[in-house]
């Protein structure tokens, strides 16, 4: 069941949704105390209840939360309120890769800063022992 508009979650409160995937819904939030946006994943009951989804879900803002990297979101708080776990982390404004894709092919010199970017970030996961095999 999607959180809906207006939904507390401590100090975070969910405006709106802006994305979903095999791992959860992300949705757009007003952190209340320190007032700004951020974007909260949060894994709904349903995919929960599944002991190996719950422990990918906490693996991954663990993972992510060890980084420090401009081409990584930083995580803010994991928690779970009403049985629903989620992941506070980092909103950064702008079209998301596949609207931009969604547009046609990429000029090359764009499409060669994306992939540098990602390739940044993936290393920087694989220097940490976080992501092998690149």
């Amino acid at each position: 069941m999607p959180l809906a508009s207006g939904t507390e979650l401590r100090q975070y409160e969910i405006a709106e949704p802006i994305g979903a995937g095999a791992m959860g819904e992300v949705y757009l939030a007003r952190d209340r105390k320190l007032d700004r946006q951020v974007a909260v994943k949060s894994l709904p009951p349903e995919m929960a209840a599944d002991a190996g989804r719950l422990r990918r879900f906490e693996q991954e803002a663990r993972a992510a939360s060890a980084l420090n990297h401009p081409n990584i979101v930083t995580i803010h708080e994991i928690g779970e309120h009403g049985g629903t776990p989620y992941i506070v982390m980092q909103y950064i404004e702008g079209e998301t890769l596949s609207t931009i894709l969604s547009a046609g092919p990429l000029p090359t010199d764009k499409l060669v800063r994306y992939a540098t970017q990602m390739a940044e970030g993936l290393t920087k996961a694989h220097q940490a022992k976080i992501v092998t095999g690149i």
